[in-house]
């Protein structure tokens, strides 16, 4: 049986990893939700997903989280009459990014708070571990 604060502490640190993979995903879909095609008919950015999954950390005998993957959004995408665009098709249709800025917000929102409660945790880890070394040294 490990530390239990050690153990906190690793835990955190992949829920650190895993949340800040989730924004750098949803930064990514954010910032290319405009982003057509180059040519007429070809297709747009497609909106990334990502996944986590459990895993068993074999050190400290805690479940924590990290990335399973990064996949790709299959929903369809949407179509704008834009002329002049250069990836319109003949009827000057363009296929849009299936990126929804408020779903993207919202997870960037949720991404950032768990990133915040997890520092809050390894914040609470150290302070635990200093207030013991004062409490071993006073002794």
């Amino acid at each position: 049986m490990s530390d239990p604060l050690l153990a906190s502490e690793k835990s955190a640190a992949a829920g650190l990893f895993a949340q800040s993979a989730r924004m750098r995903v949803v930064s990514e879909n954010i910032a290319n939700a405009s982003t057509t095609g180059k040519t007429p008919g070809a297709d747009p950015y497609q909106r990334k997903t990502i996944s986590f999954e459990s895993v068993l950390n074999d050190d400290t005998g805690v479940s924590t989280v990290q990335v399973d993957q990064i996949s790709r959004d299959e929903t369809p995408f949407q179509t704008e009459y834009m002329p002049g665009n250069p990836a319109a098709d003949d009827k000057g249709m363009v296929k849009m990014p299936n990126v929804n800025m408020l779903v993207e917000l919202a997870d960037m929102r949720e991404a950032s708070r768990s990133y915040t409660a997890n520092t809050q945790v390894i914040k609470q880890v150290r302070e635990l571990v200093s207030m013991t070394i004062d409490l071993l040294r006073s002794s």
